[in-house]
Parts: structure tokens; sequence; C-alpha cells
């Protein structure tokens, strides 16, 4: 079990290599004119509002439109917004509708927001903090890639402890999971990542496949929108923005909870065999190297120390690819099971039929 498992373990740490090699970054510039129209929804966003229109007051790509949605806001995120835009003619502030039967909070707002817009489309979420020239090295990747999508994970600072813990699970599944290459460079369903905390669109292809009206009921509609457009025989390009772009997702212990446990069942597509597998695969090659570590420790043996060195180093090579946090690697044997704790909480919740809440709405 050692040796199989400090085998496949070095095996991982190749593929990461692999991955964080072949990755794009956002770097080249590429600017046609066209217009682009900057889209974030809002919903209880007074903490993050001024932070967000900070970031997109340095936005250089000169035709640009940026449009704000209200989305029901109980706090003051509409007046805040409202003064902070005042002085910028790029900016518009628009109201939410009550949220239809059958819609997604989140993914009607992105909806009313198509609608607005008169460019190309780049969705961010209100936790997210862009470079200046993000929309010029969103050309640059969509003109090389020929993608009808530009996607990506960003670097993501975190204070709550479970925050610490989960969030950077999602840099671990891309560069630790997916075959990026394959993901890039081919339209396979199978192979598709994207994060709705940033997303930049063709226009005309997202109109030509529906919109966020074809994901309205899905909780997991950036992926799930990503495989669409794959079905349509349109690229998406997975990039590594987290030299670029920033989100400051969840600011407390309760949010990470909640915004994660409403997801990652769905992601695995409510599927308890692979919740299974899953498990097994995380709980054998980053859990069980701890008690062999302490095994090896304690008898002097030292192939029982090779396992948890190797996750440490794939863990080292993902953070540093991504600006992750120094020493965070040491967490990841305990991140592993809050990550497979939350896991089974979600299918339990779905297969019981409970409702998944998230800012005041629930979703079953």
């Amino acid at each position: 079990m050692v040796v199989a498992s400090s085998i496949l373990l070095f095996f991982l740490i190749l593929f990461t290599l692999w991955n964080g090699i072949s990755m794009p970054k956002l770097k080249g510039k590429h600017t046609d004119g066209r217009l682009v129209s900057v889209l974030v929804p809002m919903r209880d966003e007074e903490k993050n509002v001024p932070g967000l229109i900070s970031s997109l007051k340095t936005i250089t790509y000169e035709n640009v439109e940026i449009i704000l949605l209200d989305d029901g806001s109980s706090d003051c995120t509409n007046h805040v917004a409202s003064e902070l835009i005042k002085d910028d003619q790029r900016f518009t502030l628009i109201k939410g509708i009550q949220l239809p039967e059958g819609w997604v909070g989140k993914v009607h707002a992105c909806h009313l927001l198509s609608k607005e817009a008169k460019g190309d489309f780049c969705f961010l979420d209100a936790d997210v903090r862009i470079s200046k020239s993000v929309i010029e090295e969103c050309f640059y990747l969509m003109k090389k890639y020929q993608s009808a999508l530009i996607s990506g994970f960003a670097h993501f600072p975190t204070k709550p402890i479970l925050a610490k813990l989960l969030v950077p699970f999602q840099h671990y599944f891309v560069f630790g999971l997916l075959p990026v290459h394959f993901a890039n460079h081919t339209t396979w369903k199978n192979f598709t990542a994207a994060h709705g905390g940033f997303m930049f669109f063709n226009r005309n292809v997202y109109e030509q496949v529906g919109g966020h009206e074809s994901v309205k009921e899905n909780l997991v509609e950036d992926i799930t929108f990503a495989k669409r457009l794959k079905k349509f025989g349109y690229r998406v390009t997975l990039a590594n923005i987290s030299n670029k772009v920033t989100c400051n997702m969840y600011s407390t212990n309760k949010d990470v909870w909640q915004g994660f446990l409403k997801n990652i069942y769905l992601g695995m597509g409510k599927n308890p065999f692979v919740v299974i597998g899953f498990t097994l695969f995380y709980s054998l090659l980053y859990v069980v190297p701890v008690p062999l570590f302490i095994i090896g420790l304690i008898t002097k043996s030292v192939d029982f120390l090779v396992p948890l060195c190797l996750v440490f180093i794939q863990s080292i090579l993902i953070d540093r690819f991504t600006k992750g946090e120094f020493l965070h690697f040491l967490l990841t044997p305990i991140a592993t099971i809050c990550m497979l704790i939350l896991l089974w909480s979600s299918m339990i919740k779905n297969v019981k039929g409970k409702a998944y809440e998230w800012k005041g709405r629930n979703y079953i």
C-alpha cells in the first residue's frame, strides 16, 4: 500500500506540473475595439462594493460599459454603489426584479444583466478584484485559442479558518485532477471547469446557446454553461488568472459552509457512487499518509514517510502556481477531511430533499 500510494502521488505531482505549465495565464494583450460589458450581480454586497468599484475604475480598456445589478439587497448595497459610481459615466446601476419560479437567484441576475448589455460579456462576482488590463488580456487568449469563453480560478485570500481549509481546494481539483490540456484544446465535456466569479464570453456564442436562461435552474451554472458551449462545438479556455484576478470569497465560516454545501454534491452530478470513489481516493492519498508518517517516525521506516512528503510537495506546487499562502500545504490532510465531511453533508441534505440556503433564498 505504501509503495502504491507513493507511486501514484509521484505521478500526480508530474500531472500537477504538466497542468501548471500548460495552463495559459493572463499576460498577452489584444485590442480590437469591440464594446465590452462588465456585468456584476450584487445581493447584500455592501462590504464588497467599495473594493469592487475601486477595482473596476482602473480598467484601461476604452470601449467598456460597466453594469451593476442590485438583486434585492437588504443592506445598503444600492446606496453605497450609487454614491461611488456617480462620477464615472461608464457605470450604470440597475435593480433586479422578483425572482421568477424555476430560476436560481444569481443566474437570473446574470440573465437580466445580459439583456441590458450591448457588448461582449465579462461577468464578475462582487467579491472579485481585477487588474486594469484584464479585458485586453482576455481578448488575447480568446483570439489565440479561438475560445467562446475565458474563465479561471482567481487568487483567493482567506481569513476564516474554514476558508483557509476549503477555498484553495478549488485549485487543487483543477491542478491535481483535471487534464487541462484536453480541457482547453478539445470540446470533450467531461474535461471542463469554469468559475462563475470570472467568465468572459463571446456575446454571439452566448446568445446562440441560450444564455443564462438555458441553465436557469442550476446552482453550478458555471460548469454547466461551459459544458453546454462544448456541446455546441465551442472551445472553453481555462486560464490561470491568479496573477491578475483576486476573489475574496466568504467573510465568515458560516458563509464558507453554506456556499460550498450548495455546490459540491451538485458539481459531482448528484452521483453517490462518484462521492464514494472520491472519498476513497482522497482518504487513501491525502489522509492515510498522516498515520503512516507517524508510524514511520516511531519505527524509523523511511518508506512510511514518503507519501506525506509527496502530498506536501504537490500542495506546495499548487500553492506556488496560484499565489497560495506560505505554509498552507501543512493543512492539506485536515483540509481533505473537512472537504469530505462537507461533501457527504451536501449529499445527505440532497438525498433527504432538504433545501440549500444561500443569501436568504432556498434551493432544493
